[in-house]
């Protein structure tokens, strides 16, 4: 396909996406099905771009005047991509393309960022979650947000059940993986050109041999704060597809116990072939289905960690389509489900033992204020240093520490953004029972 082609293409799977509500991975996959003769590269730039249209919708929309999927896609290669007119007005002309381009859009395509505009705009959020964003980073918010509307970088977690970072090294390079600036056993691979297709780390050796697991930086140093010991009881409550289970059973070096449970069955599941591969021998997968065996763990772990379910925000950089379809009524919804899910979570942890708390958003209404709730309805409980937890583990770098110690909170919790830390937004909090 040529580019003409490509942005007719990059329109219609946007407006899917604007008008059907679906995720862009599934309008993208409609849209593959109608077009059998897109190749994976021509996959790999509509999706680029629609997914650059939908981090910076807000500013593009400002700049051009216009918020339908095609003001949105233009104004994506011009001011996401940095195309000039020439380049876009060439495209323009080719077969396939849509209709060429307006005196309005010239004029609009080639003007210089509003610096007046709202920081909702500037940063590209929806605006309700103003004050939100406000009350977490004052007049930082716009900035902060931007850092959030960009393509993610991918991290490595070694699995150091089947090798150092050392031996792992020589296998990454074919994926222009380099050694993480924050942790000692981690690899990191800058993010690539939006318009290319992302090589596929499956197809590394090393990630089929379970020598590496895709876990996000900040997603690592939050299982770090939870310094699981050799020999410990220890129980995954929202376990997932369980990244930070094996990470977890990493640091216990296959000795212990750890229980992974999910209230949805079907994502445990999912965690069987990865512990396959992983070589993780001393991890239990506790079904919903099966409640007894979940029961006779209460009062007898010694850590016992909640990756609660949230709303995401922090994941922004890889789900731009979700920022969107977010509303009030769903942030409300998981505040209760955190509430409930901390009183239950605590009842497994035993005298001295440790409740970690995570989350992937970056809103104090899902992380400070469910923390200061939970300790004023338990005072068996206190909060510790979440940094100085994550750095006795051993796994964090000297960058990597001085981080967590700047962004830690007045009450010992930390929160990571990607403009701080240059990971998915994270919140952890690590909390001691008397």
């Amino acid at each position: 396909m040529r580019n003409g082609g490509r942005i007719a293409a990059a329109i219609d799977v946007l407006s899917d996406v604007l008008t059907r509500h679906q995720p862009v991975k599934s309008a993208a996959r409609d849209w593959g099905k109608r077009a059998r003769y897109a190749g994976a590269k021509d996959r790999a730039w509509v999706s680029g771009l629609v997914l650059d249209a939908l981090r910076k919708r807000n500013s593009i929309a400002h700049a051009m005047g216009d918020d339908s999927p095609r003001g949105l896609i233009l104004g994506a290669l011009a001011h996401a991509w940095g195309w000039n007119i020439r380049e876009i007005d060439a495209a323009m002309d080719e077969e396939h393309a849509p209709s060429k381009l307006t005196l309005q859009e010239r004029e609009r395509l080639v003007m210089a960022p509003d610096p007046t505009a709202p920081p909702h705009v500037q940063g590209d959020y929806p605006e309700w979650l103003a004050p939100h964003l406000a009350r977490v980073f004052g007049e930082e918010a716009a900035v902060e947000a931007q850092a959030m509307a960009v393509r993610a970088d991918v991290d490595l977690r070694v699995n150091t059940l089947k090798v150092d970072a050392e031996k792992a090294a020589a296998p990454l390079k074919s994926a222009k993986a380099e050694p993480s600036k924050l942790l000692h056993n981690a690899y990191h691979i800058p993010a690539r050109d939006p318009s290319q297709r992302e090589a596929s780390l499956e197809s590394i050796p090393a990630y089929s041999k379970g020598w590496v697991e895709v876990q996000d930086a900040g997603s690592q140093i939050a299982a770090a704060a939870a310094n699981a010991q050799p020999g410990e009881q220890v129980l995954d409550y929202c376990a997932g597809g369980g990244g930070k289970t094996l990470a977890l059973a990493a640091q216990m070096q296959g000795k212990g116990q750890i229980f992974a449970y999910d209230i949805d069955g079907r994502r445990l599941s999912a965690l069987i072939p990865r512990l396959k591969r992983s070589g993780a021998h001393n991890v239990q997968l506790v079904h919903p289905s099966e409640p007894t065996q979940l029961e006779d763990l209460t009062g007898q772990m010694d850590l016992v960690f909640v990756d609660a379910p949230c709303t995401g925000t922090g994941t922004w950089r890889r789900r731009p389509d979700a920022k969107w379809r977010l509303k009030p009524g769903q942030l409300a919804k998981r505040q209760q489900e955190q509430t409930d899910i901390l009183a239950m979570a605590s009842t497994f942890v035993k005298p001295g033992g440790r409740l970690v708390y995570a989350t992937c958003s970056f809103l104090m209404e899902e992380d400070e204020d469910r923390v200061s709730e939970f300790l004023a309805a338990h005072p068996e409980f206190t909060e510790e240093d979440a940094a100085e937890a994550a750095i006795a583990s051993g796994l964090l770098t000297d960058d990597g520490a001085a981080m967590v110690r700047n962004y830690r909170g007045p009450s010992g919790s930390v929160r990571l953004t990607p403009r701080r830390a240059e990971t998915d937004g994270f919140f952890f909090a690590v909390l001691r029972k008397a």
